[in-house]
């Protein structure tokens, strides 16, 4: 092997740069203009750099350029095509927005976007800026923007830490990551100040308290360098990416990977992208994991949207997202670890009191314990730095005021059964009574109702039973050691009671999620049509969620509502919603970040191979939209729609795809009939002619007169053929119309048999008619057509020395009409067969046929609404009969 053989890439590597350059020419490409802070020159650069494309030939627009009163800005747009603005009403007032589908419509080869991380207002189709900039790259238009460093998530909380200010517009990292091009700009702090002191940031009544808040020199300085540092660190990656692409050996990173735990808890985020720098530094991917355990259903609406978030942040950032349903936390997270085969766990650092810790061990320390090769990242939390988000208020999840009576009254009944048996029993005893009035109590109310069953008991057994009664007062000083057994007991059974009830409940709505599934899938797997498919899914998701559906299909260039829920009706605007959401191949409407005012949740059906359509849903309950459990349940309920629409437009494929095979098997048939049938004729024709042009005055009359006679039965033979062709073509168009009048069947067999006078010859033929045979209401020209294709097949098939019999029969309903022969018949597995198109049986020397004949008087005889059958005679030969209906 030569030294070139070791340079050269392998085919996986080739292909793998085929296809990254194949998706490079489908996708526009994005160019990023990072600055570390406001007024470095960002906008100026990326309009510096547009004309310098215009000037190439480029066809640039503004899409949405700030200007923000600068006069010299507003100078630099001058050249360029302005697009319009979309004006959005909000609370009265009108504010300007991109307008995203104008640029669409106007497909520049470049859009300038300022503003990355700009929030929209309510109302427009996005609820960031950057989800217009994903749709204009996937329309294949490249785009130029803007963006300041503290904007991307990974580094929101580093960001908070330098200048105590947390930032609330922030950009997902995978938009640095797929950026084609970043320009940083970058000018001295110093001298930032300064373009700062003399307006040229922001307008002159804010520049000061900017100053105050974030424009600090020590800030800028912070700032600076994690904008250097962040895009060394790409330039790093597209160099790696680079070498692994073309196979140039290189130190590369191991093969690890990381997993962040969240729970819900408002230091959660920092984890998250504390995980997701660790990635970007090592190179290596990570994973977000939440474990529901059978308490989780305690959890007020407020936590469980911030899970909800902070799981939607981790797969923002880039994460791979999971959530898992156990009753250990630790032990389920180091199984998930073991799985995925991740190297280093990050967990945050315990903020409970040490006396908590020590009935309650923290996660960290069984994660330490239960590890083993696996390493543990402990990151510190530091309340007074990183502020949670704040959430919108939702109403507390409260006890039932029913719950705590019903514990008194369980205490009161224990009581009074208490002193019905006194004089039976020992104080101590009656202890059991309590004990089992909070058992009642957690299996039927809770555990906040058993814990006060728990303390109500112990006042009242001290009141009524303990002596001295009426009292609190004790005598025997050995009843506070029964009390503080009495409240423990009670306390630790609620507890548990309580729990076991919690992982039943969790048992059980797990059972009901999977019983959802089964029966969806029975019922999919079940479906033979698209009708009966798409019924299955309103029905089975509807009941399964309490909701709406409806089920959108393309219907050429359009999406179409194919099967729907009762009273749930698509207006224009869900419409729309849901031709974004296919076109995009992204979820779209309620509960998501793209057209978040919609009413319906609108979810791609998709599988690996191809898209099939929208599945809309409205959910009667609003919290469903952000809930886990329910967003899980639903991409299952999709993939299983999808993957069965796959199956019913696969088999529809497999269908035509066997009924093309069978009529290109006829069409080849039909060609070599042709072929064969219109070659003879047309060969005896044209020998004939040739002989009597050569010959005509050496030929003597007879045999002048006998090649005219084989040239005249020739040419009528072939207009038999293509007559036959014709028939069965207009049979199967339904284009025959029948003319029906009442006709004799012996002039109907005198018309036949004149017609083949000259075939027939001296062969002999017996006609059996009686003379009272009624009228029939037939088409007497296409009836004719019948009797003369079975007296050709007969003529055809039979020895010359059998005679043809010709009878007729009749009943109160019908007449019957025979035909038969001495010739070979036919054999038994084909007699149903023999009136199929382009059907032979094997023929005797010198007859030849086109298959033809049979098929077309089986469709005349069932345009009549007859029937014709076949079948051998005893000692020999064919009977072919048709019955024909007398009214």
């Amino acid at each position: 092997m030569t030294f070139d053989d070791h340079k050269r890439p392998s085919p996986e590597a080739m292909l793998k740069r085929a296809l990254a350059e194949e998706a490079d020419t489908t996708i526009g490409k994005l160019k990023i203009f990072l600055g570390y802070a406001a007024g470095v020159g960002k906008t100026y650069s990326m309009l510096e750099a547009a004309h310098e494309r215009k000037r190439e030939g480029w066809d640039v627009v503004a899409a949405y350029v700030e200007s923000h009163g600068r006069a010299e800005t507003d100078a630099f747009l001058e050249g360029l095509e302005i697009v319009p603005k979309a004006h959005i009403e909000y609370h009265g007032v009108t504010l300007p927005e991109m307008d995203t589908d104008r640029v669409l419509a106007r497909r520049p080869q470049i859009a300038l976007v300022d503003e990355l991380a700009h929030t929209n207002v309510q109302g427009s189709r996005h609820e960031k800026r950057w989800q217009d900039v994903e749709e204009l790259l996937a329309a294949g238009i490249d785009v130029y923007t803007t963006v300041n460093i503290q904007h991307f998530e990974s580094l929101n909380d580093i960001v908070a830490r330098i200048t105590g200010v947390v930032v609330r517009e922030t950009v997902p990292d995978r938009l640095l990551d797929k950026a084609a091009e970043i320009r940083l700009v970058d000018i001295p702090p110093d001298e930032l100040l300064q373009r700062l002191r003399e307006g040229k940031v922001y307008i002159a009544g804010q520049a000061a308290q900017a100053v105050e808040k974030f424009f600090r020199t020590g800030n800028l300085i912070a700032l600076r360098e994690l904008s250097l540092r962040r895009t060394a660190a790409l330039v790093d990656d597209q160099m790696r990416a680079y070498m692994v692409s073309r196979e140039i050996p290189g130190p590369w990173p191991a093969a690890e990977r990381i997993l962040v735990c969240v729970s819900g808890s408002p230091f959660s985020e920092r984890l998250i992208r504390t995980a997701r720098r660790l990635s970007d530094e090592m190179n290596i991917p990570w994973f977000t994991v939440y474990v529901e355990t059978p308490g989780s259903s305690r959890h007020l609406q407020e936590n469980r949207e911030r899970v909800w978030k902070d799981l939607r942040l981790a797969e923002s950032l880039g994460a791979h997202v999971a959530t898992i349903t156990a009753t250990s936390v630790a032990n389920a997270v180091i199984d998930y670890a073991e799985k995925q085969n991740v190297t280093k766990i990050v967990v945050g650092k315990p903020t409970k009191s040490r006396w908590r810790e020590f009935l309650l061990p923290p996660l960290v320390d069984q994660l330490i314990r239960l590890s083993g090769a696996i390493d543990i990242y402990v990151v510190s939390i530091q309340a007074d730095i990183i502020r949670p988000r704040p959430q919108a208020p939702e109403p507390k999840t409260s006890i039932s005021l029913t719950g705590y009576i019903v514990s008194v009254a369980l205490v009161m009944a224990a009581t009074f059964l208490c002193l019905l048996v006194r004089p039976f029993l020992a104080p101590t005893n009656m202890v059991m009574i309590y004990l089992l009035a909070v058992v009642l109590s957690a299996l039927r109310l809770g555990l906040k109702p058993a814990i006060l069953t728990a303390f109500l008991g112990v006042l009242a057994f001290d009141f009524f039973v303990v002596p001295p009664q009426l009292t609190f007062s004790v005598a025997d000083t050995e009843y506070i050691l029964t009390f503080i057994a009495l409240f423990s007991v009670g306390v630790i059974i609620s507890s548990l009671v309580s729990k076991v009830r919690e992982r039943a409940d969790a048992v059980r709505e797990r059972e009901e999620q999977t019983a959802s599934l089964y029966y969806l899938s029975r019922d999919l797997a079940a479906a033979a049509n698209l009708e009966t498919l798409l019924a299955a899914v309103t029905k089975n998701i509807g009941e399964s969620l309490n909701a709406r559906i409806a089920v959108l299909l393309p219907e050429g260039e359009r999406l179409k509502v194919t099967a729907a829920s009762r009273e749930l009706a698509l207006g224009e605007k869900e419409l729309a919603v849901a031709e974004w959401a296919f076109r995009n191949r992204q979820p779209a409407g309620r509960g998501t970040g793209t057209l978040g005012s919609s009413e319906l949740l609108h979810l791609p059906l998709m599988t690996s191979a191809s898209l099939l359509g929208i599945l809309a849903v409205r959910l009667e309950v609003e919290s469903g939209y952000r809930s886990t459990q329910t967003r899980r349940l639903l991409d299952a309920f999709t993939s299983q729609t999808a993957m069965a629409l796959e199956r019913v437009q696969l088999s529809l494929r497999a269908e035509q795809a066997q009924i093309l095979q069978a009529r290109e098997t006829l069409e080849r048939a039909l060609l070599n009939s042709i072929s064969h049938d219109l070659r003879t004729p047309l060969v005896s024709i044209t020998g004939a002619l040739d002989t009597l042009r050569d010959k005509i005055h050496t030929l003597a009359d007879e045999a002048r007169l006998e090649l005219l006679d084989t040239a005249w039965e020739e040419a009528e033979r072939l207009n038999r053929f293509v007559s036959n062709l014709v028939e069965m073509t207009q049979l199967e168009a339904g284009a025959v119309k029948l003319r029906k009048e009442y006709c004799d069947i012996h002039d109907l067999a005198g018309c036949a048999l004149a017609a083949l006078e000259r075939r027939i010859g001296t062969r002999g033929i017996e006609v059996r008619l009686p003379p009272d045979l009624p009228m029939v209401r037939m088409d007497m020209t296409l009836m004719t057509q019948v009797l003369v294709n079975l007296l050709d097949n007969a003529l055809k098939y039979s020895p010359v020395t059998s005679p043809i019999e010709i009878s007729a029969s009749k009943d109160t309903t019908r007449m019957t009409i025979e035909f038969a022969d001495r010739g070979p018949g036919i054999p038994e597995k084909d007699l149903k067969r023999v009136f199929d198109k382009f059907y032979r049986i094997p023929v005797p020397e010198g007859a030849s046929g086109t298959g033809l004949g049979l098929s077309i008087c089986k469709g005349i005889v069932e345009a009549h609404g007859g029937v014709i059958m076949a079948e051998n005679r005893i000692g020999g030969g064919l009977k072919i009969i048709i019955e024909l209906p007398l009214h």
